[in-house]
């Protein structure tokens, strides 16, 4: 296994290299059919030879209309980014360089209050028809509320753990 901080390839080179085998896998293809066809001179030489050709310009097509949405989607991840003042993953990044512990918690917090007003909605759309998903629903109040609780307490203590079962 390798460590995430490894000199590996981004998934963007390697992508790029697999897509420029493909095109030149293509090309190779290409070229094939037009010399099998100039020797020959047959029509079904030249049929084929077209028809590779249409698949290198599809491919080619493909290639760089994918390529450009992702760099168009990276320019956009990496500009919401900076909007929200974080450091972008991609770039290599991390939440913990950008945002301070109290940031990181009240984030924390945000999201325990988020899964309990879902909860609650989940408890009055239940209340009196299911009783087993209102008692799911409450325990995972429970268990949340507990969480964002001990990550106020200054001594830090154990959070409360449970299975929660979203069947959602």
């Amino acid at each position: 296994m390798q460590s995430l901080g490894s000199q590996n390839p981004t998934p963007a080179r390697s992508g790029f290299r697999i897509g420029a085998l493909g095109l030149s896998v293509l090309v190779l293809a290409f070229l094939v059919a037009v010399i099998f066809a100039a020797n020959r001179n047959e029509v079904i030489g030249w049929i084929v030879a077209v028809v590779s050709l249409a698949w290198l310009v599809f491919a080619v097509f493909v290639f760089v209309t994918v390529r450009g949405a992702g760099r168009r989607a990276r320019e956009r991840f990496e500009e919401a980014a900076r909007q929200f003042g974080r450091a972008p993953s991609m770039a290599g990044g991390t939440v913990g360089e950008a945002q301070s512990v109290d940031e990181v918690r009240d984030l924390k917090l945000d999201h325990s209050f988020k899964i309990i007003q879902v909860q609650e909605r989940v408890v009055r759309d239940n209340l009196g028809k299911d009783a087993e998903q209102v008692a799911r629903a409450l325990e995972t109040i429970q268990i949340t509320a507990a969480n964002a609780r001990d990550m106020l307490r200054p001594d830090g203590g154990e959070p409360v753990t449970g299975t929660v079962i979203d069947e959602g």
